[in-house]
């Protein structure tokens, strides 16, 4: 028997729950950067540990832009932890409200509700720019079971809108060309591929290896 879609009410709620989920992981691999790494490349290309940071606040600035909203004051250089933190505030305080969360914003995608703009966006790119993050700083960098099967599809269907530099603000690169990896090579490292990124890059190898 099929299960009837989720009630407004009750698809918000997972929207906000799946967010909180990913943006806890992200925080906390913000929080446990090595001072010393914040300068280390990423796996995105021009990027180190705290462009990444600096990107994903950007893209919670993309968020609120179609309501005409801004994030409040937070210096990257100097606090990379609470200026994620106080973007993610910006962007819970407007799911919190039914009326905001629902409201209809204009994406290169088509117009959709603040609340599917965020999960299909910014959520989602918490979980890879965690993976970029983590790979840049020496940290655990397994992406969760879970995810990963929600990502599979996704990243097989990535429209080339996706894939254009600046289609959602200046500067903003969603994914990059795909990466090829062996079809079977492990799950992880498939998402990454269709994602962009190289399963097996090394930062620094240089300051690893002393070279």
């Amino acid at each position: 028997m099929t299960e009837p879609p989720a009630a407004p009410a009750e698809q918000l709620s997972q929207i906000t729950e799946r967010y909180w989920r990913r943006a806890d992981v992200f925080e906390q691999l913000v929080a446990q950067v090595p001072p010393e790494r914040w300068d280390w490349p990423s796996p995105c290309t021009d990027w180190d540990a705290r462009a990444v940071v600096g990107h994903v606040i950007g893209m919670h600035a993309a968020m609120l832009a179609p309501l005409d909203r801004r994030l409040s004051p937070a210096s990257l250089a100097e606090d990379p932890l609470g200026a994620f933190r106080s973007a993610r505030a910006d962007v819970e305080a407007l799911l919190a409200d039914a009326d905001v969360a629902a409201t209809v914003v204009p994406t290169p995608m088509g117009p959709t509700s603040f609340a599917d703009h965020v999960d299909q966006v910014v959520s989602a790119d918490l979980v890879q720019h965690g993976w970029d993050l983590a790979r840049a700083t020496g940290q655990d960098d397994t992406i969760d079971p879970a995810e990963l099967e929600q990502l599979w599809p996704m990243a097989q269907a990535i429209p080339e809108v996706m894939r254009t530099p600046g289609a959602f603000g200046p500067g903003i690169v969603v994914y990059g060309p795909v990466v090829e990896v062996p079809d079977d090579a492990p799950l992880q490292h498939r998402v990454l591929g269709l994602l962009g990124r190289d399963p097996d890059f090394v930062p620094g190898k240089d300051r690893l290896t002393g070279g």
